[in-house]
């Protein structure tokens, strides 16, 4: 089938494509958006908090990766851009302390922000609509009151260690009635920062401003985005006994079951990993065939806590859909037209 891309001991194969989505040598040549409604699916395996998995069926593979490059360069999100260190005694040095402060998710949602003007004056750049202000002033001082044979640093001082929940935030303005609900906090307040011991403390304070990936990793509201496509096991002559047991430690758990004939069947080919180890025994040659499906793609995509999954790929939706809309729009396309 056009839309399987072989899997063999040595090569991969059917691999072609064309400049042209949906293009089909044994089919239509132009794309039609009627048909494409018709054929397009979603299936959702599940969503949490952080991840969500899910497939994109019947689509091209320039669409699925541009929402895959989208969520993670593209769709915006706050992060720490400018540290100003007043005080930091610490062993850790500021540029480093700082670089960290700013790897730090944020559960802020960007819609509540504007972008800075880069071209406003300095005392003018940062205001209560495009910039939100955290604070850490933490020292450590001496357990009085210790437990006695517990020489942990947590026992024997106090506040050894800084974590990213000692960033407190500061209000300024309309942010007061805007975030009184929803405070702004770490998605993850137990990051080490930093370890301190007594007489060493730190003082800073921080502005977190909208950006995106592209100019920043720490401004990707994706710990990963990801895309597989769908692996296809297509057993083509009955594998029995203990052939059958043999065949089934080849794939990942749950890949391949036997019924209660003894003979194997594919049972959930999503968990494959497509290792190509059937292919290494000659008893199955022959029996079982290998391949991807082409328009299948398996979406993994982690948030970082900033925002859901769902949400960040919502956004990169709209981002395309706004690209082509300017395209469409541009002098050159209307040009060609």
């Amino acid at each position: 089938m056009s839309n399987i891309i072989g899997i063999e001991h040595d090569r991969v194969t059917n691999t072609t494509a064309t400049d042209f989505p949906g293009y089909s040598s044994n089919g239509e040549n132009a794309w039609d958006l009627e048909d494409f409604k018709k054929k397009f699916e979603i299936n959702i395996s599940y969503i949490t908090e952080r991840t969500a998995n899910f497939d994109l069926i019947n689509i091209d593979t320039s669409i699925a990766n541009a929402f895959r490059r989208i969520m993670i360069s593209e769709v915006p999100s706050v992060a720490a851009e400018y540290v100003y260190v007043f005080n930091n005694t610490s062993v850790i040095q500021d540029e480093v302390l700082s670089h960290r402060i700013g790897l730090i998710p944020l559960k802020i949602d960007p819609d509540l922000l504007t972008w800075i003007d880069p071209e406003a004056e300095e005392n003018e750049k940062f205001t209560d609509e495009n910039t939100i202000v955290l604070s850490l002033d933490v020292s450590c001082t001496k357990n009085p009151n210790p437990i006695k044979n517990n020489n942990e640093p947590e026992n024997l001082y106090r506040n050894s260690n800084v974590y990213a929940k000692d960033l407190k935030f500061e209000p300024n303005g309309r942010q007061i009635e805007i975030f009184s609900k929803n405070p702004v906090v770490p998605c993850d307040p137990d990051i080490l920062l930093a370890k301190l011991r007594p007489g060493q403390e730190i003082s800073l304070k921080v502005h977190c401003v909208l950006g995106i990936g592209s100019d920043h990793a720490k401004f990707s509201p994706v710990a990963t985005a990801s895309y597989r496509l769908l692996p296809v096991i297509d057993i083509l002559k009955p594998i029995k006994g203990k052939d059958a047991e043999k065949f089934k430690k080849c794939f990942p758990s749950g890949v391949i079951g036997i019924n209660e004939n003894g003979e194997a069947y594919v049972k959930d080919s999503r968990k494959d990993t497509v290792s190509r180890e059937c292919l290494r025994h000659e008893e199955f040659d022959g029996k079982v065939k290998l391949g991807r499906k082409r328009d299948h793609f398996i979406f993994n995509v982690e948030s970082t806590g900033a925002m859901s999954p769902e949400e960040i790929f919502f956004k990169s939706v709209r981002i395309l859909k706004t690209k082509a809309e300017t395209l469409r729009n541009s002098p050159i396309a209307n040009l060609n037209n």
